[in-house]
C-alpha cells in the first residue's frame, strides 16, 4: 500500500468544535474547561450588575422625588429607616442618625456636628459604591488574562501536534490540520471569554461612576442643609 492509499484509508478527522474539543489534549481541555466556566461566570455577573444598576437607579430617583417634595427630614427618616435602604437612601439615613445621636441625651454635640456627619456620609459613600463595584474585577482580569489563557493552551496544542507529526514522520496538511485547528479553537474560546468581559467591565464601571457622582452631589446638598440647621441652631442658642 502507497502512502497515498494509506492516507485514503484514514478515517477524516472529526472538524465539528465538539470534534475539535474531545480530540484535544488533556491539558487544552483543561484551558478550555477553564474559559467557558469563566464565561458563564461573567454573564452571570453581567446579568446580576445589570440588573441591581437598573435597580438602584430606580431606587435613587424615587428617593430624590420624595427628598425634594417638601416632606420634613423627620417624616423621611421615620419612612426610610424601618427599611434597609441603599444609595442615597443610606446616605440620608446614615447622617439623619448621626443627626439626632448628637441631640440625645443631656448634652449636645452640636460644635462638631457637621464634621462628623461629612464624615458618616464620605464612609456610607464607600461603603455604597464597594457594594457596586464587587465583582467587577473578576471580568477585568478574564478581559485581561482570557486570550492569554487560551494562547497558553494553543501554544501547547501546536507542540503536541508537532510532537506526533515527528513521531509519525508525516507532513501532510491531512495530519497537521487537525492538531493546529484543536490548538486554535483554545484561543477562540480565550476570546469569547475575554471581549465580552472586556466591554461589560468598561460599561459597568462607567455606571458605577455616574453613580458615585450622584451619591457625592446628594451628599454635598444635603450636608450644606444640615449645616445651615447647625448654624441657626447655635445662633438661637448663643
Amino acid at each position: 500500500m502507497t502512502p497515498a492509499d494509506a492516507m485514503q484509508a484514514m478515517p477524516a478527522p472529526d472538524m465539528s468544535l465538539f470534534g475539535l474539543f474531545w480530540q484535544a489534549h488533556f491539558v487544552v481541555k483543561a484551558v478550555m474547561i477553564g474559559l467557558i466556566v469563566a464565561s458563564v461566570w461573567c454573564w452571570s455577573i453581567i446579568v446580576d450588575k445589570t440588573l441591581l444598576f437598573r435597580r438602584t437607579k430606580a431606587e435613587m430617583d424615587a428617593f430624590e422625588e420624595a427628598f425634594w417634595s417638601g416632606r420634613s427630614l423627620e417624616e423621611l427618616y421615620r419612612s426610610f429607616n424601618d427599611r434597609q435602604p441603599s444609595g442615597l437612601g443610606a446616605l440620608f439615613v446614615a447622617a439623619m442618625r448621626e443627626w439626632k445621636r448628637s441631640f440625645e441625651g443631656s448634652g449636645r454635640q452640636i460644635q462638631s456636628l457637621s464634621q462628623r456627619i461629612d464624615k458618616v456620609l464620605d464612609v456610607t459613600i464607600q461603603r455604597e459604591v464597594e457594594r457596586l463595584e464587587s465583582r467587577l474585577l473578576f471580568l477585568a482580569s478574564i478581559g485581561s488574562a482570557g486570550p492569554y489563557i487560551g494562547l497558553f493552551g494553543t501554544v501547547w496544542g501546536i507542540m503536541t501536534s508537532f510532537t506526533a507529526i515527528a513521531a509519525s514522520k508525516n507532513t501532510s496538511l491531512a495530519i497537521v490540520a487537525p492538531g493546529i485547528a484543536e490548538a486554535l479553537f483554545a484561543t477562540a474560546i480565550g476570546l469569547f471569554a475575554a471581549i465580552p468581559a472586556v466591554l461589560a467591565y468598561n460599561k459597568l464601571q462607567a455606571t458605577v461612576s455616574k453613580a458615585q457622582s450622584r451619591l457625592e452631589g446628594f451628599a454635598d446638598e444635603f450636608s450644606a442643609i444640615l449645616s445651615r440647621q447647625i448654624d441657626e441652631r447655635l445662633s438661637l442658642a448663643a
